[in-house]
């Protein structure tokens, strides 16, 4: 299993993405509800020994977006795409 360990505001945070977990995320989201699904994103991949720590950090405005930007660079890398004709 994959881990992302963060450092936040002197806080350790340690999340376990999935595929299942991502794709439920990405599923979730909508152009007029973002933080929820990040927010529930981040609970369900964040292992249980950080999750009490988590939400230390998720009650900061734009938090749950910025966690979640950091952790799927990780887990989920931008493709280098080309288009050839």
């Amino acid at each position: 299993m994959n881990q992302v360990k963060l450092a936040v505001n002197g806080v350790d945070l340690v999340f376990e993405p999935n595929y299942t977990a991502y794709n439920q995320f990405i599923n979730e989201m909508s152009m007029d509800n973002k933080v929820a699904p990040a927010n529930n994103y981040l609970r369900r991949i964040a292992s249980q020994d950080t999750k009490e720590a988590l939400d230390t950090i998720l009650v900061l405005p734009g938090a749950a977006l910025q966690l979640v930007e950091e952790v799927n660079k990780i887990f989920a890398p931008k493709l280098e795409i080309e288009v050839k004709n």
